[in-house]
């Protein structure tokens, strides 16, 4: 393999004749894995859906791009990556050439040609090198998410704890729906004894308490957004910057350069820390990197690590941060572990995302496809492919399918799952215990294909469904 490291601010790379373009997805649902690269682009109809699918500054773009990394296969079969090693970077195809752009001016560019499978790791091991890494670990956690959503109450999370008994659970973590609104994090009614009572529960079984967050947004009607307007993220106008829609209405970003944000975040994660917590499941992340007027000028991917590092700070290095819609590379060095895919849900997919060609939304098919797209990644980051079901009777998904996402948290190291554990049939209860406590041998056999202990695991029938975008694979 060669590779050779240059600084530029679009830096252009010869590829001749190719119709394979892997494109990465700009943030952890973004959809990522090989299409044609001279295949128009449509954008996504809906704003409120285009808003949270990828970079918002692409977003009406009709033509293919990549955040940060971009991969041409030539007519040979040959791998040519061309990647910034800063998250700054985007790459497009052009005509025979690989062209990158930055948003920062010059920055550190790797280029490499081999095998897909070999420009990869050496572009791994070159982010690990310029963006930092944290000590990589094997983590089991029971979520609330899949069988409660919002609906959640300290009752019931009490019961499930003792359900869950001995299983080997590295951590409990609550989510959505224990706080007052997006925004305002105070426990709601549904928790009388409060959030550090629900820590102490936990704690008290051995296994660490787990908190989703969502710090740098705040829903339209929160109480966040009406009494702290100096924490918004202003347009040019003005107006607050709308980053989503969900909950029922539009939610804003927070200014991650505001002095008063960075206050406010310090003095929330210090209180959560207080509570009890040491594993945080921090959301929609991807807010703290749109574009805006920021009170302190800055590219989007400086003001972003800023947010990050003023998380870390406040939590303390042996704070587990996991993230979740969060920008890939621009993570990297700051958090222990990133979600690379969409939420699996307990059904295929959604036809009616499909149909506007939004693969970011939930499913197992966007989970399965965009997760192993992102399995480079493992070997710097904690990659979260999200749960995995064992209780077969609270999911539409087939066999074939349900084992898919256990390979992947096999292969990722990432196990997790929000199944009712009382509810759990003998047999289910022993393959969640075996998955949960076996440390397989992973070995990557081709860009879709690995074994786990010598089992052959291929997902390209996945990525071979009617609705995947075409393109040549590896």
């Amino acid at each position: 393999m060669n590779h050779r490291l240059i600084r530029a601010e679009d830096p252009k790379v010869e590829v001749g004749s190719f119709d394979g373009f892997y494109r990465h997805g700009w943030h952890s649902w973004s959809p990522s894995g090989w299409v044609d690269p001279a295949a128009p682009v449509a954008p996504i109809p809906d704003e409120g859906r285009r808003l949270g699918h990828d970079d918002p500054t692409v977003a009406l773009e009709t033509t293919v791009s990549s955040s940060d990394v971009g991969v041409a296969i030539d007519a040979n079969g040959s791998a040519i990556l061309l990647g910034a090693l800063a998250p700054y970077g985007r790459v497009r195809p052009d005509g025979p050439m690989l062209v990158g752009t930055s948003e920062a001016g010059p920055i550190d560019w790797l280029v490499a040609e081999g095998t897909v499978e070999d420009v990869f790791a050496e572009y791994a091991r070159h982010l690990a090198r310029h963006m930092g890494h944290r000590p990589r670990r094997r983590v089991t956690v029971w979520c609330s998410w899949y069988s409660y959503y919002e609906d959640i109450t300290e009752g019931q999370l009490l019961d499930e704890i003792e359900s869950i008994g001995d299983m080997p659970f590295d951590v409990i973590q609550v989510d959505d729906g224990w706080e007052r609104a997006i925004g305002d994090w105070d426990a709601n009614d549904g928790f009388p004894t409060g959030m550090q009572a629900m820590a102490d529960a936990i704690r008290a079984t051995g296994r660490s308490a787990g908190l989703w967050l969502a710090p740098y947004i705040a829903r339209s009607d929160s109480h966040l957004a009406s009494e702290r307007p100096e924490l918004l993220l202003r347009d040019d106008d003005g107006a607050p910057v709308v980053s989503g829609i969900n909950w029922g209405g539009p939610y804003y970003s927070l200014d991650p350069t505001a002095d008063a944000t960075t206050e406010f975040i310090v003095d929330l994660i210090t209180r959560v820390r207080s509570w009890g917590y040491d594993y945080l499941k921090l959301d929609f992340l991807y807010a703290a990197a749109f574009p805006g007027a920021h009170e302190q000028p800055m590219p989007r991917a400086n003001a972003y690590r800023h947010a990050l590092a003023t998380i870390r700070g406040a939590a303390g290095d042996d704070c587990y941060l996991n993230a979740c819609g969060a920008p890939i590379i621009a993570s990297l060095g700051l958090v222990d572990g990133i979600r690379v895919g969409p939420d699996v849900a307990g059904f295929w997919e959604e036809p009616g995302l499909t149909a506007m060609g939004d693969f970011s939304g939930r499913g197992a098919r966007n989970a399965i496809i965009t997760t192993s797209e992102r399995l480079w990644l493992k070997d710097i980051v904690d990659t979260d492919p999200d749960v995995a079901f064992f209780d077969r009777s609270t999911v539409e998904l087939d066999e074939r399918t349900v084992a898919a996402l256990r390979d992947l948290a096999a292969i990722t190291g990432f196990v997790g799952t929000s199944d009712h554990i009382g509810d759990l049939e003998p047999a289910e209860a022993t393959e969640l215990r075996a998955a949960l406590s076996g440390v397989p041998t992973v070995h990557r056999d081709g860009w879709h294909r690995w074994s786990i202990d010598g089992r052959p695991v291929d997902f390209t029938w996945a990525h071979r469904s009617p609705t995947a975008q075409p393109g040549r694979e590896p």
